[in-house]
This record gives C-alpha cells, structure tokens and sequence, in this order.
C-alpha cells in the first residue's frame, strides 16, 4: 500500500474557532530554531517541493557539520535538521543562503505549499504545478504583508489529477481542463483562467488574514475562522482588487489519486519513499549523485528522482536507492507505518517510538495505516481511518483504531 497522506498539525492545540488564542506561532522555520530535547531543530520550507544536486548536497554537508547527521521529511515535504547547536544560526542561514534556499529571510516560514510531486512526469493531470508554485512564491516573498501568515497556513498546488487537493491546504489551487482552475478555501471555490491562479490564492490569503484581524481570535488557519460569512466577501473583493476575472462557484468534491508508488515512473523519474521519514545524510546524497538531477519531495516522507536520461538510468538509480535504505517497491508494509519524533527528541514522549515502530498484521488485514506516537498530541498522524498506536510507557502502547468520525465527534464536543 501506498504511504497515507498525513494531517497537517497544529501543534497539539485544540480548536480555537470559539475561544482566543494569546501566543504568536512558534513553528520552526530555517533561521528560527526550535530548542528540542535532542538540540535545535530547523525546518526549511520548499514551496516548489524540488532540491538541486547542489542543494542536497548542501543541506547533506549542514546536517553533518551542523546537526546529528540526519534528515527529516515532513508530511508537507518540508526538511528538518535536528541536534544542531545553539550558536549554528549564522552559519546555517549563509548555508542556506549560498544553496540558493532563502530568497527571503523575511517570509521563510511562511512559504508552506505541498505540490503534485508528478507533475509533468506521467502524462496527467491538467497543467503545470510547478509553474504555479514558483509564481506565488515569488509573489508571496515580494509582498510585506504576507509575513502576517502563520508558519502553519498552507497552500496546496494540485495538477488537476488530485493527489494534494485533499491534504488540509488554507488554500487549494487544482487544475482543471481548458486552462481554467479551481481556487478552494473555507469549503468555498471560485474558478479563475490557470494564468491567474497563483495571483487568486494570493488574494484568498490576503482574505483570510482581513477575516482574522476581524475576528481578533488569533487564528492561524482558515478552520479556525469563526462561523460568518465574512470569508466569502472578502475573497471576492480581494480578487475584484488583484483584476482577476472569477466566477463563484460550488466546491464539490475534488478528484482523489493515492500517492505516487515507489519504482519507476515513466522512463526518467523513480519514487521512493523514507522509512520513517528520515534519513541520513548518505542516503540523502546518494538521491542525487549527478549535477543534473532533480529532486522533489514529496508530502508522503518520499522523494522523486526526476531527469534522469533513460529508463536504463532510472532502474539503476533505483537499485542504488533501494541498496541505500530507502522502501522502492510497492507492497512493502513499512509504506503503511509513520511515526512522530518520540525520545530522546521530545520531552514529551514517553517511549523512543521510532524503535519501537513496526508494521501490525492487524492494520495491514483492514487496508490501514499505522502511526505510532508518543504522546496523546499524536503528532504527525494520518488522515481519515488508521490505527494509533499511542505510548503509555516505555515500550508499551495502547492500540486502537481511530476513524474519521470518532475524530470529527470528538472535535464538535470541544
């Protein structure tokens, strides 16, 4: 089974729709590090998804002279560097800098996209993410007021065929046929020209963050908006103010495709995925041992090698991958098990989950993905059903099945 898309997190918090929210976001970014218990942690954000050559060996070498040695892929197909020192900030940030990875010191943790990883690899799909994402990150790194986003506030670039469209964005651009485009915020669409997309979800942004102020309640994600229908007036006036042509319309339900599998796709990409979501930074290297590789990271803890010359070279890269550690065949159990950080990197767990993480015959017999967590935050778990293997000590769980339902009754009696 493919890996499950993960819920983007809030940190542990509970809803805030009717209640206020008294702190500022404290998400890690690339310059503002988090104090963990294993040392800093570092979350660079790549809005297009896609790494250089240059780029992973760069952030390779960071993780070797700078943190514990690894590398973490995150469920928005961000990169985390862990255990790095409390003096590293000068040095990380001219890193990164050099690696052409911080075009804006500024705005760095609020350049949160997920995008379809296959766009433009396989044939499907109705236009080019990529293009979309590079647009509004430069949209959102030359706009002052954009820095008001949360470091949470996501927006999810989908090529039309529906990998990402369900993967929790504030903000979901899909591609449809005839150069149109769907822009989905708050359970509302608009359908805007697939030129002016990335110009509409900079509005519907801008939206939000008018709502917010309005509400004075803190929220950092469009479910946290109180129930009003403010949101849809404001997108519409934002949108009539950026001159793009949009037509309201009903949000319906978007088109589903599962994760890319590991192997081969089509005759010069290969997918893998990272067992756990983390890896070490010789495994990370080995993803791009030539100048003329692409990288892109996926939202599913995967990488997909892209530009490779022939299917020869791709099934060759491949077999170096599947040497180095990675999960490259479909069917593999460990594709269905994700865990969160656990100790000695949490304070707050109280088991090292990620030894104790195993697939369970029982999740697999019902089709389900497995998330082992450390503590009741459940940091990380997927999305609709799967089974939750919670710490309750060390090396001991309790084990049930968490549904979709149980999680939204839940929710509603908060």
């Amino acid at each position: 089974m493919p890996p499950s898309p993960s819920k983007p997190r809030n940190g542990g918090e509970t809803h805030i729709r009717d209640r206020v929210r008294d702190r500022d976001d404290a998400c890690p970014g690339a310059l503002r590090l988090h104090r963990a218990d294993d040392g800093g942690l570092a979350r660079l954000r790549l809005p297009t998804g896609v790494l250089t050559a240059h780029q992973v060996a760069a952030l390779a070498g960071a993780a070797d002279r700078l943190g514990d040695g690894r590398l973490g892929v995150t469920s928005r197909g961000n990169i985390d560097l862990r255990g790095l020192p409390d003096d590293c900030g000068l040095a990380l940030a001219e890193l990164l800098a050099e690696a052409g990875l911080l075009p804006s010191a500024a705005h760095e943790r609020v350049r949160n996209m997920v995008v379809s990883p296959l766009s433009g690899l396989d044939g499907r799909g109705h236009g080019d993410a990529r293009s979309w994402a590079r647009e509004l990150d430069a949209l959102l790194c030359a706009r002052t007021w954009t820095t008001a986003l949360s470091g949470r506030f996501l927006f999810a670039v989908d090529d039309g065929r529906g990998d990402v469209a369900g993967s929790g964005g504030d903000v979901t651009l899909l591609a449809e046929p005839d150069g149109r485009a769907l822009v989905r915020i708050g359970g509302l669409a608009w359908r805007v020209a697939a030129d002016d997309a990335p110009r509409a979800a900079l509005a519907a942004a801008g939206a939000f963050l008018a709502v917010a102020r309005e509400a004075g309640t803190g929220a950092w994600r469009v479910a946290e908006l109180p129930r009003t229908g403010s949101l849809e007036a404001a997108v519409t006036e934002r949108l009539a103010d950026a001159g793009v042509a949009a037509e309201r319309t009903e949000p319906g339900a978007p088109p589903v495709a599962p994760p890319p599998e590991p192997g081969v796709v089509g005759d010069r990409a290969v997918s893998v995925v990272a067992p756990l979501g983390r890896v070490t930074s010789e495994q990370f290297r080995v993803l791009a041992p030539g100048p003329g590789d692409e990288v892109r990271v996926t939202p599913w803890r995967g990488f997909v090698v892209a530009g490779l010359p022939d299917r020869a070279a791709a099934e060759e890269r491949l077999a170096a991958l599947d040497r180095a550690g990675y999960l490259t065949r479909p069917g593999s159990p460990w594709l269905a098990v994700s865990a969160c950080t656990g100790r000695p990197g949490c304070g707050k767990a109280l088991a090292d989950v990620r030894a104790d993480a195993r697939p369970l015959d029982a999740a697999a017999g019902r089709g389900l993905p497995v998330h082992w967590s450390g503590c009741d935050r459940r940091c990380g778990h997927p999305q609709g059903d799967w089974v939750d293997a919670l710490a309750t000590g060390d090396g001991t769980y309790d084990i049930t099945v968490r549904t979709t339902r149980r999680d939204n009754d839940a929710q509603a009696q908060k």
